[in-house]
């Protein structure tokens, strides 16, 4: 989450549910019910539905699941044109997230993952991984902050940025979050900030120089029994500028903009404590691709 980002980082509408387009019969949630036929008063029963044609359905149901299956499952060699790893760089569109051969970083910049490669997978690497580390609950306290900007940021444009964040991060931004002046939750209550990303597209780059968008569900606000600020989700896009710098993908500078946004499901919202359970128990994810 990013400085004063009530109004940036985590914005997004809620509009009430519309058509299901994932209902039944097109959307009314409703069941047809056919009463039994009966013989008084009809000389002529309604004729059985045929065996045969719900067998030939049944059928056809397994034999495309076994496909889908098979399909699934299929295997490729890293040199399978017909893989989406495979893919050139160069290739039109965003590919899906897919083995390429090339090992994950091994270095860490404190927590956060360093030692990106000088490519397009490195550099979407590189933007998701600081997208996490940008909502992160450790944005919220000074010393860690700092630290979470010196290792994802061009040193050029650190200490500015620096200043701007201890601005920002304000008693009043905080207890507009649920939290208390000095950023810590509540009695009882554990904060939650989290950004998760759900893909990446590089939109621009050179030698030197990437950006690249970054599509992120987040969540955000206090766990517990009493919570006032309860979490809740949303969904937004990250633009990040990045520059080669030092040996590695920095940051130069970044926006966000709403969505795009899913519709709402039919899934239950979880109790205060559960919600608690889940954050303590899962641990959140440093390298994204």
């Amino acid at each position: 989450m990013s400085p004063g980002d009530e109004h940036d980082y985590r914005s997004a509408d809620r509009g009430g549910r519309s058509d299901d387009p994932y209902s039944t019969l097109g959307g009314t949630r409703q069941t047809r019910t056919r009463l039994p036929d009966s013989n008084a008063g009809h000389p002529q029963a309604r004729r059985p539905a045929r065996a045969s044609r719900s067998l030939v359905m049944i059928v056809g149901v397994v034999v495309l699941l076994i496909a889908a299956i098979a399909f699934a499952n299929r295997g490729g060699g890293a040199d399978d044109e017909g893989s989406p790893g495979a893919k050139g760089r160069e290739s039109a569109g965003s590919a899906p997230t897919a083995p390429t051969g090339t090992k994950p970083v091994q270095g860490r910049n404190g927590t956060i993952a360093s030692g990106f490669a000088r490519d397009e997978q490195g550099a979407q690497s590189a933007a998701a991984n600081y997208a996490v580390a940008l909502g992160s609950v450790e944005m919220f306290t000074a010393d860690t902050r700092h630290d979470i900007i010196k290792a994802t940021h061009d040193p050029a444009v650190v200490p500015k940025l620096q200043s701007d964040l201890d601005a920002a991060y304000s008693p009043s931004f905080y207890a507009n979050v649920g939290l208390e002046k000095d950023g810590t939750p509540p009695a009882g209550l554990t904060f939650v900030s989290r950004t998760v990303p759900v893909g990446t597209k590089v939109v621009e780059m050179n030698d030197g120089a990437a950006t690249v968008e970054v599509w992120c569900t987040g969540l955000v606000g206090l766990a517990g029994e009493g919570a006032t600020k309860p979490v809740t989700g949303t969904w937004f896009t990250l633009t990040q500028k990045l520059t080669w710098a030092g040996g590695d993908w920095k940051i130069s500078s970044s926006s966000q903009s709403e969505g795009p946004t899913p519709v709402n499901g039919d899934n239950r919202a979880s109790t205060a404590d559960e919600m608690a359970d889940a954050i303590g128990g899962y641990g959140g994810f440093t390298y994204a691709r």
